[in-house]
């Protein structure tokens, strides 16, 4: 049974809908990550989950129980906000243990808590400064810790990392990640990040304009987005989108792609979805990440459809681990993701490999996937 229910929830100010029939749920112990644009909603959202912010329609609720009229403080949530909001005039220690004190929770039982979490966050040695003598990352970890020893249902976190430089960004991500690995409690996460999305998720829910677009888990948002604003958002570098045609093949249905100061590009399509056949010399758009589009040599052998052709290399942008490329197709910029050590050079033309098994098409019209 879920855990966490989220029911045709509307929010409203004054004539405004900010959030629009979310349907949400999630296991005890999950990781859900509320992921999407500045102003579609996700902190609004996560407000009303820990009762800041009055819900306008629908329901709810937490291990079963309905929540809507419950005070924050009867929701059994804890809150890590961006700002890390601690008291500047107390010590780590106090910062941690302020709310069990306000609790009446006895000085042994509190101290006792304290060390528990300083110590699960490795910030021993920190318990008598104060905020001011604490980096970025170091007040992020004492925020969590004043969460953490609560011991709630459920962990909410409003983007506790965007102050963070992107180092600490990864180092701090992968310590929440070994924490919920440890604790198992229930987190709901917002950022707008969506590499965070991607590595602390078990379920994601992108939001748009107050609309969820998609909820699934990482891999499935990833592999199968349900629309062109899913699969540009979530990966880095995003999906390309191209404009194609499908036409008549040799052997069936065929992707033509326009090439700059060229012929197009013709791709055989095996195994197409079922609903491609309707769109049969009509306009589609065509995704496929930069990792399905790469050198013969680094393309995967085990693929069920892989189509090559020549493109005219314009930028070439070694990244380490990786080399992208820079192409033009069906009057966009496309970006391919090569191994590292790929011979090619811009301004020359280069074999490319489609990995069609991972490509999804698109109705350039309603921008929904066709299936």
């Amino acid at each position: 049974m879920s855990f966490l229910q989220i029911i045709d929830l509307d929010k409203s100010f004054g004539n405004v809908e900010v959030l629009k029939r979310i349907n949400l749920e999630i296991d005890e112990g999950g990781f859900l990550v509320l992921v999407g644009p500045s102003g579609c909603g996700k902190s609004t959202l996560l407000n009303t989950i820990a009762g800041l912010e009055p819900i306008t329609g629908g329901e709810i609720r937490i291990g079963g129980r309905r929540v809507n009229e419950l005070h924050p403080s009867k929701r059994d949530i804890a809150m890590v906000f961006q700002s890390y909001a601690l008291y500047p005039n107390m010590t780590v220690a106090q910062n941690i243990g302020f709310g069990m004190e306000i609790r009446g929770v006895p000085k042994p039982e509190r101290e006792a808590a304290i060390a528990r979490v300083a110590e699960m966050l490795q910030i021993d040695p920190l318990l008598s400064r104060k905020p001011s003598q604490l980096s970025g990352g170091q007040r992020q970890r004492v925020a969590m810790g004043r969460a953490l020893v609560r011991d709630p249902q459920v962990f909410l976190f409003d983007e506790p990392l965007s102050n963070l430089d992107a180092k600490l960004r990864v180092d701090m991500r992968t310590e929440i990640k070994r924490l919920h690995q440890r604790m198992g409690t229930t987190i709901v996460y917002v950022t707008h990040d969506q590499i965070e999305a991607m590595t602390l998720a078990s379920k994601i829910a992108v939001l748009k304009d107050g609309v969820l677009q998609q909820f699934g888990t990482p891999a499935e948002i990833y592999n199968n987005p349900v629309n062109t604003f899913v699969a540009d958002f979530m990966g880095s570098p995003a999906m390309n989108l191209i404009p194609a045609r499908i036409t008549n093949g040799s052997a069936g249905l065929a992707l033509d792609l326009e090439r700059s100061a060229a012929p197009p590009i013709s791709l055989p399509l095996a195994n197409p979805p079922a609903g491609l056949t309707a769109y049969k010399g009509r306009d589609v758009i065509f995704g496929v990440r930069p990792e399905a589009l790469t050198d013969p040599e680094g393309a995967d052998r085990n693929a069920a459809s892989l189509a090559q052709a020549d493109c005219f290399i314009e930028v070439v942008e070694p990244a380490g681990s990786d080399t992208f490329a820079v192409t033009h197709l069906g009057g966009k910029g496309v970006i391919a993701r090569l191994r590292a050590d790929a011979n090619i050079a811009p301004g020359t033309t280069a074999p490319l490999a489609f990995n069609l098994s991972k490509s999804v098409f698109f109705d350039p019209e309603t921008e929904s996937r066709i299936l």
